[in-house]
């Protein structure tokens, strides 16, 4: 039965309300010129997962936020964030409920938590920004805010951004917390941090973006502490136009990885992506290959990556295997009738250091807004195992989105 908690939450998700102001003179004058920000998500999530018991969660998200008008080059903003489920013992909270034991696993537990709490100050074009907050470099693919999940990955950190130099983007990051999706109840729900991100891009090329890192991971805590890792890498992404209305669109990177910091590992890794397709009005084709190497029989690692949009919507490579992955898929977009967007892949996957075939997924997804403030999105993943060590598996999602 859906509690009056539930539909509490659900009605709350219709109401949002906003004020704004010119560049205010006091900071009473900027609290009074604030903003309140809403986002709301309505997903019902099903899992049917090889030697599990389905689950089926309908969970609401409701993320409320208030930013005061910037003050002097100063920015503020504490956001909360809560999650219920109509049914919480109908899924795997990543085992915080006993009642889904057995039951596959959907990692959006119910809690309410302190999701950002910042503040900022901008001179010229260098910005600092210390505090609880969403920090996505790249494409996420090694920091992201896993914003898939219903409770968001953010970082209590130092950031600094600079400008200056024309078309070029420096950040530095010291994480000395991460606030993964799990929550604070659960034994992984955070990691105790002492890391160092180095990031820097340059758009000014013909050709496209060059981007370079350096992302110095360490985890304290030995629960967690395999994962600290040490990654330098660089990616060049752009599009070349053939016609007037026809690109050739590309992406490569490499990296290379090693343990650093409390990690008692003893391993050097690589990564290889590379992407080309066509991209026009109507929709795209995308033809990629990543490899996450192994070394020692450890996966390279992406511990702070939002996971979720990289080898398979199934998530079934969320850790990657110690042999190593590979990942050959296709991706096709268009834009249907009734301003309704499609994507699909067909991915295939094997083990890198082997080559022992690991299953085939397809994944289809359909979009479209709903005037400037509804997103709804029908979603589906189907993973079919060549090998006893993975499972077969099955998801479909299907959520409306709010936000103001």
């Amino acid at each position: 039965m859906i509690s009056k908690n539930f539909l509490f939450h659900a009605g709350l998700a219709l109401f949002a309300t906003a004020a704004g102001a010119a560049e205010p003179a006091t900071l009473i004058d900027a609290l009074g010129g604030g903003k309140f920000s809403v986002n709301a998500r309505l997903r019902y999530e099903g899992v049917e997962q090889t030697s599990l018991r389905d689950a089926a969660a309908l969970t609401l998200r409701t993320r409320l936020g208030f930013a005061p008008a910037p003050f002097h080059g100063w920015k503020f903003l504490i956001e909360a964030e809560n999650i219920v489920a109509a049914d919480g013992d109908s899924y795997s909270q990543s085992g915080l409920n006993p009642g889904g034991t057995g039951r596959a696993v959907v990692a959006d537990p119910e809690i309410t938590e302190l999701n950002q709490a910042f503040v900022a100050y901008a001179f010229g074009k260098t910005s600092y920004t210390l505090g609880r907050q969403r920090l996505v470099l790249d494409n996420a693919r090694f920091v992201g805010d896993v914003g898939w999940r219903q409770n968001m990955q953010t970082y209590d950190a130092f950031v600094l951004q600079d400008k200056t130099l024309d078309q070029t983007t420096l950040t530095y990051a010291y994480l000395d917390r991460i606030n993964r999706v799990f929550g604070r109840n659960h034994a992984q729900g955070y990691w105790k941090s002492a890391s160092h991100l180095l990031n820097a891009s340059y758009a000014g090329l013909p050709f496209g973006t060059l981007t370079g890192y350096a992302y110095l991971l360490d985890f304290r805590a030995p629960a967690y502490s395999a994962n600290s890792c040490a990654t330098y890498g660089a990616s060049l992404a752009g599009a070349t136009p053939l016609t007037a209305d026809l690109k050739f669109a590309y992406r490569a990177e490499l990296a290379t990885q090693s343990d650093y910091g409390s990690s008692a590992l003893n391993y050097s890794a690589g990564y290889t992506s590379l992407e080309a397709g066509l991209t026009a009005k109507p929709g795209s084709l995308t033809l990629g290959h990543e490899v996450l190497g192994s070394g020692s029989n450890v996966g390279f690692k992406t511990p702070l990556a939002t996971l979720h949009i990289f080898n398979g919507w199934a998530d079934l490579f969320l850790t990657t295997p110690a042999a190593g992955l590979r990942d050959t898929y296709v991706r096709a977009t268009a834009a249907l009738p009734a301003a309704i967007a499609l994507t699909v892949f067909q991915h295939w996957y094997e083990t890198d250091q082997t080559g022992v075939d690991l299953g085939t997924e397809f994944n289809a997804m359909l979009t479209r807004k709903f005037g400037a403030n509804f997103t709804g999105t029908l979603k589906y993943a189907d993973f079919r195992r060549d090998s006893l060590t993975v499972p077969n598996v099955k998801k479909i999602w299907a959520q409306v989105e709010f936000a103001y």
